[in-house]
């Protein structure tokens, strides 16, 4: 009887310490290394780089490791001229069965946006284009309720000052 008993409080512990939970589950995680922030590329155009039509740009500091790059494309403006914003990556069908895809991809230290199609694109598809980078911290693990295809809710829910975008 002697010998069961520590085997028994030993359960008992066991089962007290995996049915409590931490506070730490319900607190919201403030990422604190990074500042929300837009950058424009305006008027820029693509360039022919191994068959492969490019925009590059390097990052004058880092981003952090917790951080995430999203890129949209000005595709017009509304009747009251403010622009509109599609992300990327993005798919243009075309009248003529034609497509236009655009897409990126990045590290820490710069990012690449890709134009492409299935016919040799004309120059109305790779020059002077708008497009606007946001830097946003994102938070491994943690879901958000933001829709990040919509512009307007991811300068809302960040908080990013879009009103004076830094040129890259």
């Amino acid at each position: 009887m002697k010998k069961i008993i520590p085997f028994c409080l030993l359960a008992l512990f066991g089962l007290i310490s995996f049915n409590c939970t931490s506070d730490d589950d319900d607190q919201v995680y403030v990422d604190y290394d990074t500042y929300p922030v837009a950058y424009d590329l305006n008027n820029v155009s693509f360039e022919l780089v191994n068959n492969s039509f490019q925009i590059a740009r390097t990052f004058t500091d880092p981003m952090f490791e917790t951080d995430m790059l999203l890129i949209y494309m000005k595709v017009g403006n509304t009747n009251n001229n403010a622009p509109i914003w599609q992300q990327i990556p993005y798919t243009m069908y075309l009248s003529d069965g034609n497509e236009v895809d655009y897409n990126f991809d990045f590290s820490r230290f710069d990012f690449v946006i890709y134009a492409g199609g299935t016919f040799n694109l004309t120059p109305e598809f790779t020059q002077n284009k708008t497009f606007r980078v946001l830097i946003i911290p994102a938070s491994y693990g943690k879901a958000t309720d933001v829709n990040y295809s919509d512009y307007n809710s991811v300068v809302n829910y960040y908080k990013i000052d879009d009103s004076n975008p830094v040129s890259l």
